[in-house]
Order: structure tokens, then sequence, then C-alpha cells
């Protein structure tokens, strides 16, 4: 059963590349490039959105969904069955991923399924194996489950775009990365899922490859991945230096013999288990988007917005939480390690949260949120609170897939147009897409009895609880995120759907989107409330050992001191969540003049804020300016004027300067023959003269 959850999206994705060839062939046969020119960047009011497109119109002249466009070229034959295969396959994953999930978590049908021999070198001893335990079920259940309905919602969303074959594959190629490693036996494994999330992300964000700023985005997200990847890497190889082996269950059987030892680095002797548990959360950091490598995720929505609901929802980003999980049994002997986890997980908490209050792109607000969002996950992870990180983690993947979803439908229904400042009333005219985004919101923001009430307040406990040293710090920062989080919720479905419309032409043509796009947005708002309640004892509660069993090593307090805290601190984050509503309600319903006063009178925070604490510009000063001034005088100083100058212009011209003046010699007259023959022979009659007669 386990092999046809994995394999079937792959299948998907090769059959959905094959239609892509031969669709693309059909459409071209002689295999020429054909030129197609911009048509009218104006939607159907002649309005030009070009700037707040969620795709600027490709070079076909149409907007993603052709609306009203002429449209310069057909969709590709085989879309629909694309379209129908992929989606299907997934379903049928979907499916099986549940009952899997009943038998692994309730039967403990524990498995390891072998396919084959993969790496046999030396030491290196890697089989390809799917891992079967409760960990791995609920990550099938999530991935799978989420990127079906994305499967299902992208039929409508894509209507229109000319290359959906090639779009499918991708999504179904995304997902087979993705369960590649969530079913991984061992790192190298992990590592192969690892990077092939990695390349279908580029894939799919960048593709609007006609956009520029696609393209941007992809190479930043492939780049920055690279950073937190290279540290994965180093963690892996010390890892296996340490153990001799990748395999999971060899290395979390020899865990508790590696502490107290250490690693020599450069000369420093640092401990072995905190060293090594340090490099795989670099991995998570660049994956799961955590301070100082976050720059990549909010960029990353120049994608279609079903790509962003895949990848930033539920699961590439969720890839480095479920690591550490996975690897619990390492980091829970290495407390330090999961100190810095913990701070990492509470600055981005914090940090994403705060910038989120003043964004205006509405999908930038909910990539933001996710960011945030991860950052609670590995608070939960640093206490030593595996399940109850991936219990938010299972919950998020619902709310936040619907939050994106439902801005897709938002930004459908008015004609592409993204910024918050210019939508306002829509209520009114998109009232189904209204009804499950403030679900959605309800979520997120930790109302009681929601999805994300449960998962969220479990974590600010779990903080509370915990005996890290940053603790407090991780505490406070995620409370005062609750607070910040719900205030530009709230603001996002204010400026949306409440007040005066802002664009009467867009506002007029609103309409609800196809039947392809509402059910899967249905379907995520019924789970942003079920995926709560149901399962709180089984990840929060005294279920977990019963439910978990070896697939995490919890920190066995962690659970009895979080049903043991002040009610007053169980009640912090509803607190937070009604103040922050209450604010937002404030500045967006009753005065909305008070926004504008408010940027007005503190310019400096506005700014700073807005430009996201300026990490894009440091960046730049600090690597990527350098990084092209080292290019370029490698380019112009060193190949342009050492190497080619010495080498193809330097010798080799003044070989090639000789050797042309010296064929002129060769005329093919005897007489000049003869006359050089006659001057060789004088040369030498002189040399032998004046040379021997010297000694």
């Amino acid at each position: 059963m386990v092999q046809a959850i994995v394999f079937l999206p792959l299948l998907g994705a090769i059959l959905a590349g094959l239609i892509a060839i031969f669709g693309a062939h059909a459409r071209n046969p002689s295999g020429d490039t054909v030129e197609h020119h911009d048509d009218a960047h104006g939607d159907a009011h002649g309005h030009a959105s070009a700037a707040h497109d969620d795709h600027a119109h490709d070079d076909h002249g149409q907007d993603d969904h052709g609306h009203d466009h002429h449209v310069s070229e057909p969709p590709a034959a085989g879309s629909r069955a694309a379209e129908l295969i992929t989606t299907g396959l997934l379903f049928v994953s979907a499916a099986l991923s549940w009952f899997t999930l009943v038998d692994v978590g309730f039967m403990h049908h524990d498995a390891r399924i072998p396919i084959l021999p993969w790496i046999l070198s030396g030491d290196l001893q890697v089989y390809w194996a799917l891992r079967v335990d409760t960990l791995t079920a609920v990550m099938l259940v999530v991935v799978n489950t989420v990127s079906s309905l994305v499967h299902l919602y992208s039929i409508g969303y894509m209507d229109e775009d000319p290359y959906r074959p090639r779009f499918f594959g991708y999504l179904s190629l995304f997902t087979f990365a993705m369960l590649m490693l969530v079913t991984a036996d061992n790192l190298v494994q992990l590592f192969f899922g690892w990077e092939g999330v990695g390349l279908a992300s580029y894939l799919l964000i960048g593709f609007w490859y006609q956009k520029p700023s696609a393209n941007a985005a992809a190479i930043k997200a492939f780049v920055v991945n690279r950073v937190g990847d290279f540290g994965f890497a180093l963690g892996i190889f010390a890892v296996f230096a340490l153990v001799g082996s990748t395999d999971f269950e060899t290395i979390f059987h020899a865990a508790p013999g590696l502490t107290g030892k250490t690693i020599n680095f450069f000369g420093w002797h640092v401990d072995a288990l905190t060293f090594a548990c340090v490099l795989l959360f670099m991995g998570a950091m660049g994956k799961s988007a955590q301070f100082l490598l976050h720059t990549w995720l909010p960029d990353a929505m120049e994608g279609p917005t079903p790509v962003s609901a895949l990848i930033h929802a539920a699961t590439m980003v969720t890839a480095g939480v479920f690591m550490v999980a996975r690897l619990s049994p390492l980091f829970e002997l290495a407390p330090n390690a999961q100190a810095v986890v913990m701070f990492f997980g509470a600055t981005t908490a914090f940090f994403a949260a705060t910038v989120g209050l003043v964004q205006n792109d509405i999908k930038r607000i909910v990539a933001y949120s996710t960011c945030s969002q991860l950052g609670y996950m590995f608070v939960a992870m640093g206490a030593g609170a595996y399940s109850v990180g991936m219990f938010h983690l299972f919950t998020h993947a619902f709310f936040k897939a619907l939050l994106f979803l439902g801005s897709g439908s938002v930004i459908y229904a008015m004609h592409h147009e993204q910024d918050i400042r210019n939508m306002g009333g829509l209520w009114r005219k998109i009232p189904y897409t209204y009804a499950v985004m403030v679900v959605g919101t309800l979520a997120l923001t930790g109302f009681p009895l929601t999805a994300g009430y449960f998962s969220k307040d479990a974590i600010i406990e779990s903080a509370y609880a915990s005996h890290n040293p940053f603790a407090v710090y991780g505490f406070l920062m995620t409370v005062v995120a609750a607070g910040l989080t719900s205030f530009y919720s709230w603001r996002l479905i204010f400026k949306t759907f409440h007040g005066e419309p802002h664009d009467e032409h867009h506002y007029e043509a609103a309409h609800e989107s196809p039947l392809w796009m509402l059910i899967p947005i249905g379907i995520l708002a019924a789970g942003s409330i079920l995926a709560g309640f149901p399962f709180k004892e089984l990840f929060a509660g005294h279920g977990i050992e019963e439910f978990f069993r070896e697939s995490v090593k919890m920190n066995p307090h962690i659970i009895e001191e979080m049903h043991h805290i002040p009610e007053t601190i169980a009640f912090l984050p509803t607190v937070m969540m009604v103040v922050g509503f209450l604010i937002s309600y404030l500045f967006y319903i009753r005065r909305p003049y008070l926004p504008v006063e408010l940027a007005n009178t503190q310019p400096m925070l506005y700014q700073f804020l807005l430009n996201k604490w300026y990490f894009d510009e440091l960046y730049d000063v600090i690597f990527v300016r350098p990084a092209k001034w080292i290019g370029y005088q490698l380019w112009k100083k060193g190949d342009g004027f050492v190497i080619d100058g010495f080498g193809p212009d330097g010798v080799s011209a003044s070989v090639l300067r000789i050797t042309r003046n010296v064929v002129k010699i060769q005329t093919g007259y005897l007489y000049h023959y003869a006359f050089a023959m006659l001057i060789g022979v004088a040369g030498l009659i002189t040399w032998f003269m004046f040379g021997f007669g010297g000694q």
C-alpha cells in the first residue's frame, strides 16, 4: 500500500511530462522556436494591472486565465488528460494515506519496506527503503491531502494556461519528492527527497519563465536553500563520521554512546552531538525559511497561487520541522542544539509577524504568516515537545492551504489584482470565498475550538513548561506573535472583504470562482475545524506514547508539566488573539484614518517593517555585491587580462603572427629556394670558420 502511495504521484508526473512533450511537438513539429508578441497588457476593462498581477500577462498576450484576451496559443494537446490523470492518482494516494494513518497509528503496524540496494561503497551501505511509522503516516496524510486538493483547485485556476501538462507534471513531481523525504529510512534518502523538493520548487516558482521576477524568485529560492543545504550535508557527514552509518536505526541506537564525545573542528573541540545537530538544523533553517535564511519565501509568491499553497503551506517548508522530529533522539541528547532551535524559532515567529503587519500584497501577508507559524513549530521542537510541533504542522497545513487558495480565489475574482488596498466590499460579490477565508483566519488566530486553537496554545504552553535556556524568550515571543498574527490576519479580511470598493471596474466584474476551485477550499475549511479537537489527545495529550511510540523521542516530563501550568498563562494566547482582533477592527472598520496617521507619525518604524527589516538590502551589500565584484574582477582582470592576454591574445597570437610571416617564404619559385639555400650555406661556412676558429 505504501509503495502505491509513494509511486503513484511519480507515475502521474511521468505521464503528464510525456503529454507535455508530445503536446509541444504537436504544436510545433518542426522544432523551430516561434516568436510570440505581447498583446495589450490590460485586463478586460483596459485597466493596466500588470504591477499587481499574480501572473503578469505572459508573452502569449494573456493573463494566466486568458480572461477576455486574444489567446494567441491554444492549450497543449492532452491538457485535460494530464489534469485528470495526475489529480486522480493523487486522490488515490491521499485515500490510502488516511488508511495508513489508521493502520499505523492505531493498529501499530509499523513497517520498513525495502525497495532496492542503492549505494554500496565500503562503510557506506545505503539501501532504498520506505520507513513507515506514525510520524511518516502523519506526513503522508498532510502531503497527499493538501496536494490532491491543490491539483483539483489548479484545474480551475490554470484553466486557460497553454502549458497545463507541464504544470501538473511539476506538481506531481514535487509531491513524489516530498513523499521520498518523509518515507526515508536513512539520511542519504532523506537528502535525495530534500533536494528533490528544492528542484521541483525551483521549477514551480519559475513556471512563468517569461516573467523576469519569477526567474529571479526561483533562483533566489534555490541559492538561499543551497546555504542551508550545505550545512545539512555537513551534518550528514558529521553523523556518518561519528556512527559509520546513515541508517536511522543504527544512528539512534548509537546516539546515547556519543554523549560527551568531541569533534576537532579547526582546532576547536566541540561537543559532537551538538555540532552535528546544529549543522542539521541549518538545513531546516533554509528549507523552513527560518530567521536569516527566510528571504526566499515571500519572493516565492511569484509562482502560480496553487504553488504557494502546496509549497509554502503544507509540504516543503515543513520538511525542516519533520526532519528535526525524525532526528529527535539526537536532539534530545543535545540540549544546546535544542536551545539554538528554540531561539531561531521564537525569533522567526516574532520577526515574520511584525513584517506581516504592513504588507499589502495579499499573498505576501499569508507568506509571512507561514514563516511565523513555522517559527512556532520550531519552538515546540526546541522545548522537546516534538509531537506538539507535529500537531501544529498537521493543523496548519489545512488552514494555511485554505488561506492561500482562498487568496487565489480573490485574485481570480479581481482579475489578478493582488493589492488589498485596491479591494474592499467583496463579501457581497464572493460570499462563499469570504466565508471560508474567515474560517481559515479564525483557525490561524487560534479562535477557541478551531484547529489552530488547540495546536498553537499547546506550543505556547510547551515553551512555558520547558527547561530550555530560551524558554522564557520563546514563551514571550510566541505570545506577542499571537497578538500580531490576529491583527494582520483580520486586517487582510477587513481590507479585502469589508469597507467600500476601491476599484469599481474590478469590483463590478468580480464573481465566484469555478467549482473546481470552490470544492477544495470547502474541504480545507472543514479540515481547519476538524483537524483540532479529535486529534488533541493523540498529539498533545495523554495518548502520545500510544500513538507515536518509537517514532519520536519525547521529553518525558514536558506533557505532564504542560497540563499543570497556571490558568492565566493558558488563557494568555486567547486574550492576545482578542486584543489583536479589536485593534484591527478599530483601525480598519471604525476609524480607517488611524493606520495612515500612525504610519505618518512613525515613518522610520513603518519603513523598517515595510522593507522587511532591510534584510534583502543587507544581504545585497554583504554578499551579492562583493560576489558580483569578485566575479567581475576575475572576468575582466583574471580571464580577460591575464589568461586571454598571455594565452590566446599573447603566446598563441605571436605564434600565429610568426608562422604567417614564415609562410610568406613558401612562394613555390625555385630561385627563391636556391637563394635561401645559398644564404644557409654561407651562414654555415661563416659559423664553422669563426666558431671553430675561436676554439
